[in-house]
């Protein structure tokens, strides 16, 4: 039975703390209530609303939002070396990675505390600490929205590439991911602790030399929790711009400039330079206006203070976006959705 509310705030629902109200708000606990909600509503635009973790609400929703709420996680099949999990998209995703570890299935430990839920996951391609959600992605099932039917998307399907996917391209908008498939490993797990501090974290927890799955997520959580704010004490979205990828040719010119930047090649032709570090040194870290502000630790993370609306944060985003561009000469676009 579905449960149509009116005047519900999504303050609760959305990891910024932002207070707007939703004129009419329903929770789909299954998938065939989802079905159903599909066909009922079916010339009604839609508001999807997973973990809220992605998103910045810059005014009153005026669709119908739908808050996904679907749980469930079951392994679908093994071999002697790998095993299949299923888990549907209400599920936290931190939560379905520790359990993941609890069970010593291997491969999404480095992307632990990653807020939000599995259902949006693939939406952005997630990822941290050199491992991306596609490395262990089999396929995904999705309703589409026009008429209810099932779809499945494999992985060459979904066009994954960096924070991107065909859900933000060609079929944005289209469907709705209900469940989605890992492959991960039962032993050997293919240890991944090159990128960042996870090394150092290690060394310091004194497991540097043979770490197991577990301390790589202990590590990761560790590292995180230093730079990250946890959004139940200060409201944020994680990283709110993504790294930018210029050509060579830029980055020779620009490093001519700033040789002490950071930066990560990404291919022959291209090089990525770290969001964070430029916002830094354009003078942002740790800046406040108003309630909006720029976090302490980690300058890639826009943070609510307590009651600034979406409309000052994503005018802080701008001003700091046109600013980057005005010292570096490289754009800087957010990761962040916002409406």
């Amino acid at each position: 039975m579905l449960n149509i509310q009116n005047n519900i705030s999504l303050k609760p629902f959305n990891t910024f703390g932002i207070n707007v109200n939703a004129k009419r708000f329903v929770a789909v606990k299954t998938i065939s209530e989802l079905q159903q909600l599909l066909v009922k509503y079916k010339e009604t635009p839609l508001f999807l609303l997973g973990g809220g973790s992605n998103m910045l609400l810059t005014k009153d929703i005026e669709e119908l939002v739908v808050h996904l709420d679907i749980k469930g996680k079951q392994v679908i099949d093994e071999d002697e070396t790998h095993v299949w999990v299923k888990a549907n998209a209400g599920e936290n995703w931190h939560e379905f990675v520790l359990w993941c570890i609890a069970q010593d299935f291997g491969g999404l430990e480095n992307m632990s505390l990653i807020p939000g839920n599995v259902g949006t996951a693939p939406i952005q391609n997630i990822g941290a600490y050199g491992k991306e959600l596609k490395d262990n992605f089999v396929e995904c099932e999705a309703l589409k929205i026009d008429n209810g039917l099932t779809r499945i998307f494999n992985k060459e399907q979904c066009k994954f590439g960096y924070r991107n996917s065909i859900f933000k391209t060609t079929e944005k908008g289209n469907y709705i991911i209900t469940s989605v498939t890992f492959k991960l490993t039962k032993h050997n797990h293919k240890i991944s602790t090159s990128y960042g501090a996870i090394q150092e974290a290690l060394t310091a927890m004194g497991c540097a030399e043979n770490p197991s799955i577990k301390n790589v997520s202990d590590a990761v959580i560790k590292i995180r929790q230093t730079k990250l704010p946890d959004p139940k004490v200060l409201g944020n979205s994680g990283s709110f711009f993504k790294n930018p990828v210029i050509s060579k040719t830029q980055f020779d010119t620009f490093s001519t400039h700033f040789p002490e930047a950071p930066n990560y090649k990404v291919s022959e032709n291209e090089v990525k330079i770290p969001a964070g570090w430029l916002i830094e040194q354009a003078g942002f870290k740790g800046k406040r206006f108003g309630d909006a502000g720029i976090h302490d630790k980690q300058a890639l993370v826009l943070v609510n203070h307590a009651n600034a609306t979406g409309k000052e944060i994503w005018d802080l985003a701008l001003k700091i976006k046109a600013t980057v561009f005005e010292q570096f000469g490289i754009h800087i676009d957010p990761e962040v959705n916002v409406y």
